[in-house]
């Protein structure tokens, strides 16, 4: 199902684990690996293709739900705009949201805009986790200082870090990973 309005998401009777980041991060290639489904979410080389919240109930137990990225997109600033309050009103207002996957390209230094957006999910007290991904583009070495550069960042503002995913959809490197912590947390509740 796809929504432009939180009000309109599914009943929020199934835990959701949402996937936002800056456009281009990998989002969609990374959640069709997640799944083990090729088209399930729409990956394009034009950055801002995905414009709505997007649940894909997965295995009649719980929504993974992929957000509109952050940042630069092919679209106008008004656009962008409303796509920034549509996803701070789902995050804010979502009583079964588990967790939102903040995706960093492991590749780049994490912009002003990435920190921000981890900074306000901070403040809002709402529950996240980093997923770094592309990390096959590079050496294990260079992923490795990536991370720690990113942890060190965190650590000016926070007293523990979120859990920190390395990924690459291309090689399913932290696929495992992601999909336990996700059926940890449902064991949880």
């Amino acid at each position: 199902m796809s929504s432009t309005d939180w009000q309109k998401c599914p009943e929020p009777n199934k835990p959701e684990f949402a996937f936002i980041g800056r456009s281009n991060v990998g989002k969609s290639s990374l959640i069709n690996t997640l799944v083990q489904r090729k088209k399930l979410a729409k990956t394009s080389s034009t950055p801002g293709k995905t414009q709505t919240i997007n649940h894909f109930l997965i295995n009649n137990e719980w929504n993974l739900v992929d957000l509109p990225g952050y940042g630069y997109a092919s679209a106008s600033r008004m656009k962008r705009y409303h796509w920034g309050k549509m996803i701070e009103q789902y995050l804010v207002n979502r009583k079964n949201l588990f967790c939102t996957f903040v995706l960093l390209d492991s590749r780049l230094t994490p912009q002003k805009i990435d920190f921000e957006f981890i900074t306000w999910m901070g403040e809002q007290g709402l529950p996240m986790a980093v997923i770094l991904t592309k990390s096959d583009k590079i050496k294990q070495r260079e992923v490795a200082q990536s991370r720690k550069a990113i942890e060190t960042k965190f650590l000016e503002q926070w007293e523990e870090l979120p859990p920190i995913f390395v990924t690459s959809a291309e090689k399913k490197t932290g696929r495992n990973e992601v999909l336990d912590f996700i059926s940890n947390s449902l064991k949880s509740t």
